[in-house]
């Protein structure tokens, strides 16, 4: 069973070779890692992949969890969700194959983002199976893959909104009376 798990981990330099070693130690082989920056200032969200048992996807959950500079974890396997990846595919191109490959490029919505007299750069974002697809229409075709760059996989839930996306957009969950509101430190600030 694949697992998807979101973190927002601290940016913090060491951050990425915890978990990495977390894998390690629970010899699980980690198929995809993406992690850049996040809509909370100073956290990085990381999306990863990898095969597990159900069980192990709450174990590893836990795991995470627990390591030093995770804010939050979330296995969003089950979950209706978005994934895409993006995938930079450098092919040779002669002026006899370059009209298949423009054709090719426009059957499958993606666009060409650098040209040379002997080569050029196919730019494709989508799902895993239309990037594949891709790869495997090239490489039976005329075509020589003279260099693959894929990212990993970025996932975020259809709408589902934790706390902090609700809290951007300001409508958060009610305060308690140990947290006060913006509004009351302001007034706190302004009277004092």
């Amino acid at each position: 069973m694949l697992h998807t798990f979101v973190a927002y981990v601290e940016d913090l330099p060491g951050v990425l070779t915890r978990v990495a070693s977390l894998f390690r130690r629970l010899n699980i082989n980690i198929h995809s890692l993406t992690v850049g920056r996040s809509e909370r200032e100073g956290l990085s969200r990381l999306t990863l992949v990898c095969e597990a048992s159900a069980e192990a996807g709450h174990r590893i959950r836990a795991s995470l969890f627990k390591l030093e500079n995770v804010v939050d974890v979330d296995d969003i396997a089950q979950a209706p969700a978005v994934t895409r990846e993006l995938a930079l595919i450098k092919v040779a191109a002669s002026s006899q194959s370059r009209s298949q490959i423009f054709e090719l490029v426009e059957v499958f919505r993606a666009r060409i983002v650098d040209l040379t007299s002997e080569s050029l750069m196919i730019e494709m974002t989508g799902v895993e199976s239309k990037i594949e697809g891709l790869i495997e229409i090239l490489r039976e075709g005329d075509c020589r893959i003279l260099e693959i760059c894929r990212s990993g996989k970025m996932t975020m839930r259809r709408g589902h909104h934790t706390s902090s996306v609700l809290k951007a957009m300001g409508a958060g969950q009610p305060e308690t009376a140990e947290e006060p509101s913006q509004v009351e430190v302001k007034l706190i600030a302004e009277s004092e």
